[in-house]
């Protein structure tokens, strides 16, 4: 699971680079999402300004995050 997070947030980072200077512009340049929420932000950014490519990406990986968030807890 922690690996799987790990891939998630770094594929999310890699697409922000990618899209930074068309449809991210706004963001700091340093940004990049850390948190299951600031990803869900960015992620919804990115569908609402990215082009279809971005769009797909990030439903893509929101699905991604989805899955692993609902699996049980290990506590």
């Amino acid at each position: 699971m922690a690996n799987d997070q790990t891939e998630l947030v770094e594929s999310v980072r890699r697409l922000v680079d990618e899209y930074r200077a068309r449809c991210l512009w706004f963001l700091d340049s340093d940004y990049y999402p850390e948190s299951a929420e600031e990803i869900r932000r960015t992620l919804g950014l990115l569908e609402r300004y990215g082009d279809r490519r971005a769009f797909q990406e990030a439903a893509r990986m929101r699905k991604w995050l989805s899955q692993s968030s609902s699996e049980p807890s290990a506590a």
